[in-house]
């Protein structure tokens, strides 16, 4: 949806009940907004991960000499471009966040990847303007209990990780077909890299936002093996995690859910 504020019927991504709680939260949808970038992504790690090793089996994309370094960076930015084109068109329908984001990847028809944020903007009935909108993943009603509780999204966040693992003696010996049921300490070794650099990169980035934790929505983890030649193998694991960065407005200590049950004893006394 283009346009201004008031130019017109405004559209909405929210369901009806999501539409009432936002409104319950003291806020008035504005209207749909959308962003979106191409990105050819080119370098995908294709050389040996045996030759950017630095005496460690597992190579992860935070480090310096990682293959997949670039690769990762680029998809951050990819990331990024389609939210802030989502917060622009908030920002010019006199929008205060959007909510309920929702953001995709997919192959583009005429090549490279299109990154996609779709949410609706939603404006406070306040006087109290912030900086910059914020964006969130949760939907309405969501959104409601935790401006409810105190506590307000400061943005969504990424972690985003890309971890190699070349095939040794081992990792053979482990899978082959007469090892039996066994731990593969390779392969175990390569997801748990992945995902604990991810949660690193993920915790910064909220703690950027200016957040005191994060409500996470997506975690995802993909492995494929990749041929590096002369019968060589290297595993590549992409963990992406995905949430909303949060922050406590209210200071208050008042209980607001349900009053702790009283534990009686079943058993007789003798």
């Amino acid at each position: 949806m283009t346009g201004e504020a008031g130019a017109g019927a405004w559209g909405s991504a929210l369901s009806a009940q999501e539409f009432a709680a936002v409104e319950d939260a003291g806020f008035d949808p504005v209207g749909q907004v959308l962003g979106t970038t191409v990105h050819h992504l080119g370098y995908t790690g294709n050389r040996c991960a045996y030759m950017w090793s630095s005496g460690e089996d597992t190579s992860v994309s935070s480090t310096r000499w990682a293959p997949f370094s670039e690769l990762v960076q680029a998809m951050y930015q990819a990331r990024r471009r389609a939210l802030d084109r989502a917060v622009e068109e908030c920002r010019a329908l006199g929008g205060d966040g959007v909510v309920g984001v929702r953001l995709r990847t997919g192959p583009f028809p005429a090549g490279g990847t299109e990154f996609t944020a779709v949410g609706t903007a939603v404006r406070a009935r306040s006087r109290t303007r912030p900086v910059r909108p914020f964006t969130t993943h949760l939907g309405g009603q969501d959104f409601s209990r935790l401006a409810g509780n105190g506590w307000v999204p400061t943005g969504l966040a990424f972690g985003i990780s890309i971890a190699t693992r070349h095939d040794d003696l081992g990792t053979r010996r482990q899978s082959g077909r007469f090892a039996g049921n066994r731990e593969v300490l390779g392969y175990t070794e390569l997801v748990t890299h992945a995902r604990r650099d991810a949660r690193a990169q993920l915790a910064a980035r909220a703690a950027a936002n200016g957040g005191d934790g994060v409500v996470l929505d997506t975690v995802d983890l993909r492995v494929r093996a990749q041929d590096c030649g002369r019968g060589y193998v290297d595993h590549v694991a992409e963990a992406v995690f995905a949430g909303t960065s949060v922050a406590r407005f209210g200071r208050s200590a008042r209980h607001t859910g349900p009053r702790p049950l009283t534990i009686m004893r079943l058993e007789r006394e003798h």
